[in-house]
Parts: C-alpha cells; structure tokens; sequence
C-alpha cells in the first residue's frame, strides 16, 4: 500500500529529499517503524528528520543524538555498517539504555547514510518479531539502494552550495490508508459496528481517539464529545494510570496484540484488547466478568492526584542513563536540552549555572543569544525568579504571566511565552545553578508534573557536579598534552607552515601524538610527526622524551635515517614498553629537496603545484622501542615551488569499520581537489573532511608545508 505523499525536505533551488524514500523504503522492506537521521553540516549530532509508523512522542527521546552515544544508528554510521538487532535480548545486552525506554518485542535494523567516505545520516527500521531472525539478502539490497539514493540527493545538494539540514522539529509521516470504500458498504459497516453489544474503538498511531461507537461510550461512561481527538488516559480520569499508556506504546512499537484490564468506579471491571497496524490501533471493549480466566494486568484506579505517565516515566529513565555517560559541563547541557525540549514539552530552556557570585547561561534551546545574553552573569543578590530559586532551593512555577508579575512586579515579558518553571539544582546543599523551562502554551503544572521537573532537576544537577570535576581534570590533561607541543611554528624564509592537534572527543587520557618543526640553518630544517602507542601521562611523558631527542639529533646534521635510529635506541634503553610511530623529513629549501624516513608512520601526502597528489611511501622501519638494531632506510624526494608535502597521524584516516588505504586515498584526493588557499584554511578544510567521513576516535596531529620561491 503506497503512502501518501507529503512535503519535501528542501536543500535549495534544484535539490529536494522526498519523505516518500523512506515511506518506500519501509513499504518495500516491510517495516513497521522508519527514522531518518541527518547529519548537519554544522554539528556533530544525528538529527531525526522523517518518522514513519510511530509518534513523535514515542521518538522524541532519539530526536537528537551525539556520534559518541551507545545507540544502533550511530554504531553503523561510526562503523559504516549495517547494524542488526534480532531480538529483545540483543537490544538488551548490546543497547541497554535503549532496552530500558522501549522494553518492548521487535527487531531493529539501522544502516549508514554515505558515499564516497562522507557521512550524511542513518537510517532506523523496526520489524514486529514475526519477522525472520535475519534480513534476507533482498531487504539488505533494498536498503543499501535507498540509502545510496539518500547519499546521492544529499551529496548532490552540498555540491551545489545548498546542503540539505534538518527541519526544527522531525516530520511525520502519514499513517496508510486502504483504498476509498463503496459508500454503501461504509455505511453498511458503521451501522454494524453499532448494532454491536460490545465496544469499539480506534486509536491513530500517536493514541488519540479517532472513532468508538455507542456500545463504546457507554461502557466507558463518557460521550464521544468529550473522547473523540483525545488519548483515552487523559480524557477518563480512571484510566490515568500509566500502565494504559504503556500498553499503547507497547502495540505500537511491537505491533503486536495486548490487552489489560482496568475498573471503572465503582466497581466495573472492562477488558481492553488493543490490535494494532500501521495506520492505528482497534480496540475492544468488555466487561471482564465476561471472560473467565482473564490474564491481562489489573489495574486499580489511579489515585486522586494527577499521575505521572508512562511516556514520561520512560523520557525520565533514559534522561538519567544518557546523563549517566555524559562527561563535560558541555555534555550535560546537550543532553538535557536534547531530551528534554522534545520530551518534556517545553519551547525554550536555559540552564544556568552559578561561578564567583553569579548565575551564567551555560546553555539553551528555542531562545536567541540576543535574549541570553540580557540574564547572563546575573548577580545572585538580585531578585529573579531564576536568581531566586538557586537560593531558596524551591522550584517556582507560573501558568501565565499574570502569575509571574505578581510575584516579581518588575518582570517585563521577553520572550513570548505563556508559562514558566524555575527549577533549582543543588547537590549535597550545593548550589549549582538554575534550569528554566518555558512553555508556549498554557500550563497548570499539575502536582504530578512538577514532582516530574523537580526529579528531572535534581539529575541534571549531580551530572553537572560529575561534569565539573571532568572538566578540571580535562583541563589539567589538556594543559600537559600542549605544553608538550610547540607553542608556536617557527618561521623559516621560504616555507609556509600550519599545524593542528586535536584531542579524541572523550575521555581524559593524555594522546601521545606530537609533531616539531626545527630549523637547522637558514635554508634547512627538519620536520617530525609521531604517535606514541597509547594515552595517559606514561604515553605524554615519552612524547616529550622523543620529541627532545628527536630535536637534538637531526640539530646535528643527521639524515633522517639516523636521528630514527638513535632515536630508537634511546626509547628500548628506556624499556617503556610502549612503541612510536615516527616520520622525519629533512628539507633542503634551496635545491628543492627532501629527504624522508619513517619508523611504521602513515605516508606523507605532497600535492604538486598542479594539484595532482602523490602517497610517498618509503620504505619503512620498525616501530620505535622494539629493537634496538634496526634500520630506517633514508629516501629521496622533490619539493618544488608551491608544493605542499602534508603530514599527519593516523587519527586523521582511521575510522572504525573502513580500510586505512581506502581513508588515506579518499584524504588525497580531498588534498588534491582543495583550492589553492592558505594553509590555514587548508588544514581546517582536511580535519572537516575527517569529521565528515566518520567519528574519530583517537587524537590527530596534522602538519602541512608548502615551499614558496622560485624554481
């Protein structure tokens, strides 16, 4: 059954994605659920675009995800591969964080969006369980076509000056309807359903109440104008317990039938059957007492108070595992913005934290910088609500303006919005800042919510405590990785020099990768790049150990061969038990020469005045620190004017999941298609291609030389 068609997602003049690729998609393969991911040029985060056969409130927890996050879309867009999940207990075991939100029966593919080495986003599809254990050999090619197609629409959209970027929120797409009934036959069937002694109804796929017929209405005590556009559990106050949404989310996700029982006060218990398909839900309604034996779960009315339900139960369960792996003040701020912005329900957030006396904005979604920057660094004397919240340490809520003017008669109302929390964090009695939910809609802030968003608080605050003591020790690491590295390039008449070091995305362990540039006499020097095997100060320590004698060797005149062997010698006295990697090139500025030796490096790179872009492999020695006689072999190469010989380590071209040699020569011919612009432009563009063609996962070091003057 083709869907219907909807809107595109537009990349500018020429260049569109139709949502109909993945509604095709998952037609052909027969998945029940799709997600589309896209990767923006701008940001390091997989952002939900298309979803198909569940709500937006089911998806919302995945609506932003960071490429270091444990979920199936990012392994295979890391990995450049499909990912398979062929049963609850593999989600379970491999994705736990996923396991605890969606706990639930159905398999899971998820495949990578990319061509030629650059990744563009992912894709998700979700099977019921009566699928095959596997994906057959036609479903593989199936979607392996569809993304290639993704690949090519988003590659062609870059190229053409309009890259294709997430929409701000993820779209839908519509649910399948069959084909138009006979009017007779429709009438005839709604005339059946009502002669029916039992009840009926229909759910769409976000559980909002479409039709129920009389038998319906008066089992459940309530008119169909009080139900119709309404999800059951919010319009029937006794039905408000979560367990009634769970089971709606249960049948969506898994597609598969449930049931349970609730009781209608005072005392009538009704069965509900839930049987879901990709348009919705039909529901049957009982009486209980009807059935012997009834297995379904039996519910007791909710209470009094307004519950909690399940779908934010769930967003509060994966908010603490995700908040759980966050490691930086950073971290923490991207997470709960992205969970709890399309989870939570609220239009804009700012979380602001507390330093030397004042409330500073750390982060926010849905405000401008413009209006941040007016409550930034307020002092924790004044008196705002935010201001006032971190020293009472009691959350303030507003439903409307109105009520915020009363109680701060100065406020001004800024940022159109109609109701507001204020939540503060605190840790141990330690005041750590304040986060601010604002919300475009009317809200009452029910007991049961604002238990919810104080609960949210207080994990958002001990992950900002955790972040803080990271981001010291990370600042600490970082401050010992550099101060091992040159601070400056040194000028050389006739060379153009620029460097870059960049640490692995996380973790505090020290990188051992280090690069020098040594200027022996005014028409000569000497470059050097390496990597140490490892992180942590041990790996540091011998960086800056073989970097000193690596300068004081080639000071000498030494080829490179040599300054490699006597380097080497020294690391296996040392008996670390660590080895290096190390490529040294001695430049002869005047004839246009180099001469190269490497102990187990990756290949220099050197593009030719005309572009055209060589791999120099010579021949290669040991790793260093492995034995003690071995030779570096010295080779001979030609730098002409204009040239640009480009050095790296192999964080740069390594990517879980894609052959290094495949990388290396994707990286030249970036080198080689770059227009002729500075080097520092020139290495910034090679690091973006990087980031493009995967996550990194370990640090890069990345020199480049050009030699100017005339032939």
């Amino acid at each position: 059954m083709r869907r219907p068609h909807t809107p595109d997602l537009t990349a500018g003049p020429g260049t569109t994605l139709p949502d109909s690729v993945l509604a095709d998609l998952m037609r052909d393969t027969g998945a029940s659920v799709g997600l589309l991911y896209l990767l923006p040029t701008t940001e390091r985060v997989l952002r939900l675009s298309v979803v198909g056969g569940v709500s937006r409130q089911i998806a919302a927890p995945w609506a932003r995800i960071p490429l270091d996050a444990a979920i199936p879309v990012v392994d295979a867009v890391r990995e450049h591969t499909l990912v398979w999940l062929g049963s609850q207990q593999d989600v379970a075991r491999r994705y736990p964080r996923l396991g605890i939100v969606l706990p639930y029966d159905f398999m899971l593919t998820a495949a990578p969006i990319i061509s030629n080495g650059t990744v563009w986003g992912g894709i998700v599809l979700l099977w019921p369980v009566w699928h095959p254990p596997q994906l057959s050999t036609a479903e593989e090619e199936t979607i392996d076509t569809c993304c290639r197609r993704m690949a090519a629409i988003l590659h062609k959209a870059a190229d053409s000056g309009h890259p294709l970027n997430p929409p701000d929120e993820p779209r839908l797409l519509p649910a399948p309807h069959p084909h138009e009934a006979d009017p007779v036959q429709a009438t005839a069937a709604l005339g059946f359903i009502a002669r029916l002694p039992v009840g009926c109804c229909a759910l769409d796929l976000d559980g909002r109440l479409t039709f129920i017929n009389p038998a319906g209405t008066d089992l459940v005590g309530a008119g169909t104008g009080s139900l119709l556009g309404n999800r059951p559990w919010e319009a029937l106050p006794w039905l408000r317990d979560p367990a009634f949404e769970d089971r709606y989310r249960a049948a969506v996700v898994s597609r598969q039938p449930t049931s349970f029982t609730a009781r209608r006060p005072p005392d009538v218990w009704l069965l509900f059957q839930l049987y879901p398909d990709d348009s919705g839900i039909s529901v049957h309604i009982t009486p209980a007492a009807a059935h012997s034996a009834v297995t379904a779960p039996r519910l007791a009315p909710a209470p009094s108070a307004e519950p909690i339900g399940a779908a934010a139960l769930y967003h509060l369960t994966h908010l603490a595992t995700a908040l759980a792996e966050a490691a930086g003040v950073h971290d923490v701020v991207d997470l709960a913005a992205d969970q709890i912005v399309p989870a939570f329900g609220p239009k804009a957030l700012a979380l602001l934290t507390v330093k030397d006396g004042r409330l500073h904005v750390t982060g926010h979604r849905g405000y401008s910088p413009e209006l941040m920057a007016r409550f930034d660094a307020a002092p924790l004397a004044s008196d705002t609500p935010a201001v006032r919240a971190i020293t009472t340490g009691v959350p303030a809520f507003f439903p409307t303006f109105a009520d915020l003017r009363r109680a701060y008669p100065p406020a001004v109302h800024q940022d159109e919005m109609a109701s507001w929390a204020f939540l503060p964090l605190i840790v141990t009695g330690h005041p750590v800042g304040s986060l601010v939910l604002a919300y475009d809609q009317p809200r009452t802030f029910p007991p049961a919510e604002r238990a919810l968003l104080t609960s949210l608080a207080g994990l958002i605050a001990q992950a900002l405590d955790r972040a803080r003591l990271y981001d010291a020790k990370h600042a600490l690491a970082h401050s010992l990785q550099t101060g091992l590295l040159p601070r400056t390039l040194p000028h050389i008449p006739g060379l153009e020099a620029a460097a870059r070091y960049r640490p692995a995305g996380h973790g505090i362990d020290i990188g051992g990768d280090f690069y020098d540039l040594i200027p022996c006499t005014d028409a000569t020097a000497v470059v050097a790049i390496g990597d140490v095997q490892g992180h942590g100060p041990a790996a540091a320590a011998l960086m800056g150990q073989i970097r000193t004698a690596v300068r004081a060797h080639a000071t000498t005149g030494s080829s490179p061969g040599d300054v490699l062997a006597r380097t080497n010698r020294l690391l296996c006295d040392l008996d670390t038990g660590l080895f290096a990697s190390c490529l040294i090139a001695d430049l002869d500025l005047p004839h246009h020469r180099v001469r190269l030796a490497t102990a187990g490096h990756p290949p220099a790179l050197l593009r030719h005045p005309d572009g055209r872009t060589d791999t120099i492999h010579p021949p290669s020695g040991l790793l260093l620190g492995i034995d003690p006689d071995a030779d570096y072999p010295t080779t001979d190469i030609s730098l002409p004017p204009g040239a640009v010989l480009a050095l790296y380590t192999d964080g740069l071209v390594e990517t879980p999941g894609t052959d290094i040699d495949d990388a290396t020569a994707a990286l030249a011919a970036h080198l080689a298609a770059a227009q002729d612009e500075s080097l520092e432009t020139l290495v910034d563009a090679l690091l973006d291609h990087a980031d493009r063609a995967g996550p990194r996962t370990d640090d890069i070091a990345l020199l480049l030389l050009r030699r100017h003057g005339l032939p």
